[in-house]
């Protein structure tokens, strides 16, 4: 076997190496990823059962409701245009109301969202920036810590 030949196959066996490590990485990271969806993206993409994902938006008034063990919790993400149902097994944060800013992680389960988190905006002025964006799309965003204008009299 000459140089050359010698050189050839241990430059193919580290690229080859290279390409299943790359597999091997890539196939980890897909398993982890975690996607925000808000309601109206849930049904127009068609999300499949059983991906892990994260689904934010407003509690809809009137939907929350507790089970008679005391720990699970029903209600409904909105974001203004569409609704999806929750069902929470847990303790909420202190600060989940209804018309409050959620995200919550989770899968589907049959158009139904079981949710293994339940995270609540921490102060009135902070929301996460995918929830915002989804509220400004459905037309349902309104600014409250901006302060009002008031536009002179010509």
């Amino acid at each position: 076997m000459t140089r050359k030949r010698r050189r050839l196959y241990v430059v193919l066996g580290g690229l080859a190496l290279l390409g299943v490590v790359s597999a091997l990485v890539l196939s980890a990271f897909s398993d982890n990823l975690v996607f925000f969806y808000s309601p109206s993206d849930v049904q127009a993409k068609k999300v499949p059962d059983g991906r892990s994902i994260r689904l934010g938006g407003l509690v809809e008034n009137g939907s929350v409701k507790r089970e008679t063990d005391g720990r699970t919790l029903d209600f409904r993400i909105t974001d203004g245009n569409n609704a999806l149902p929750v069902t929470y097994k847990g303790d909420v944060p202190d600060l989940f109301r209804e018309g409050q800013g959620v995200v919550a992680e989770g899968k589907l389960d049959h158009g139904t969202f079981q949710a293994a988190s339940v995270l609540a905006k921490h102060d009135e002025k902070y929301m996460p920036p995918e929830v915002v964006d989804a509220l400004k799309r459905s037309g349902h965003w309104q600014e409250t810590g901006a302060p009002a204008t008031a536009k002179k009299a010509p």
